[in-house]
């Protein structure tokens, strides 16, 4: 309910935000507020972490993760394939840098729900409706993929696939942290994202 308010209200803002905004053809807005409103809030314009980790696991060519933390929050832990664009960064650049590729799910997380959501709606705004959030963000994904024992009495082979889904995740990421710093620092700088066409997907 709280992220659906914070949604409303960028909403009444998005237009001010934009007319104190240098303009270009890529920052202006489409669509009207009433029908954005609804697509921001309907459940298509989000991923479950099980949904993420199912991507990750699988290394999916047409997701990708976009880290919406600081630079320090992302080198302490992260989730795997994604690269790192400051929430600021994000909202003051051209959004065409990221988003250009309209052929695959770009999907937005911070801590929680409230930048990412915000973002997305931004992005969305302007015409980018390839963008999606985290729902719950990083800190529900980790605690999501860290669920990894069935509590009950018999498991059906769809719990059994979550499950283990999870535990592929949960490994890909506790690999990641586990790291020697140097080798850490080469995977960070791989990362990074730049001006080229990301590649990669979820990997």
């Amino acid at each position: 309910m709280e992220t659906r308010k914070q949604i409303t209200v960028l909403l009444l803002l998005l237009s001010l935000i934009l007319a104190l905004l240098p303009l270009t053809a890529n920052r202006s807005f489409r669509g009207n507020p009433s029908g954005l409103l609804d697509e921001v809030l309907s459940d298509e314009a989000s991923f479950g972490p099980d949904q993420v980790a199912g991507f990750i696991v699988k290394e999916a060519p047409d997701v990708q993760l976009f880290d919406l933390r600081s630079a320090g929050e992302y080198s302490e832990a992260f989730i795997p394939g994604a690269v790192n664009v400051p929430y600021a960064d994000f909202i003051a650049s051209d959004p065409d840098i990221w988003l250009r590729d309209s052929t695959r799910k770009m999907i937005l997380y911070s801590a929680g729900d409230a930048e990412s959501a915000a973002a997305m709606t931004y992005a969305r705004g302007l015409g980018y409706h390839n963008t999606y959030f985290l729902k719950g963000g990083m800190d529900e994904w980790v605690k999501t993929v860290s669920a990894t024992e069935f509590e009950g009495e018999r498991i059906t082979a769809r719990e059994n696939a979550l499950l283990e889904t999870r535990r592929r995740a949960a490994e890909m990421y506790n690999e990641l942290r586990s790291l020697p710093d140097s080798l850490k620092a080469r995977y960070l700088e791989s990362k990074k994202f730049s001006a080229r066409k990301l590649d990669g997907g979820c990997q």
